[in-house]
């Protein structure tokens, strides 16, 4: 495999691995987008002038109490790759009426892209 090809390969792979995530957003179900994540992931951002921040499961049980977000619209803004790791930038629109940019950092081991850090924004309501 070239290069370029595995490359490409690699992108596809992480769009996969964020999507697993953007779905279980719409779902409002932590387990389904729980597999896109390393066990040891962590997740930081603030909620208005709170900090919410620490291991993944609190991404997994705010999700599962916000419910679904079913007209969430998402965009890959961004993906950077170096060997066997990421970043990646995504916006979010109408996560249950709320606007986000995350950025996620990823580590390919044992062949899977995994999400090993989550950081958010969260905009300002207009």
């Amino acid at each position: 495999m070239t290069t370029a090809s595995a490359k490409a390969s690699d992108r596809e792979a992480i769009e996969k691995t964020i999507h697993i995530y953007i779905n279980g957003g719409i779902s409002g179900k932590g387990d389904e987008m729980k597999p896109a994540f390393h066990e040891g992931a962590t997740i930081y951002g603030y909620i208005g002038p709170d900090l919410f921040g620490g291991p993944i499961q609190g991404l997994f049980d705010w999700n599962d109490g916000n419910g679904p977000a079913a007209d969430l619209k998402s965009n890959i803004a961004s993906i950077d790759i170096e060997g066997t790791i990421a970043t990646v930038r995504l916006e979010l629109d109408n996560w249950t009426g709320h606007k986000f940019t995350d950025m996620f950092t990823l580590l390919k081991t044992d062949g899977e892209w995994k999400i090993t850090s989550k950081v958010f924004y969260l905009h300002p309501e207009e």
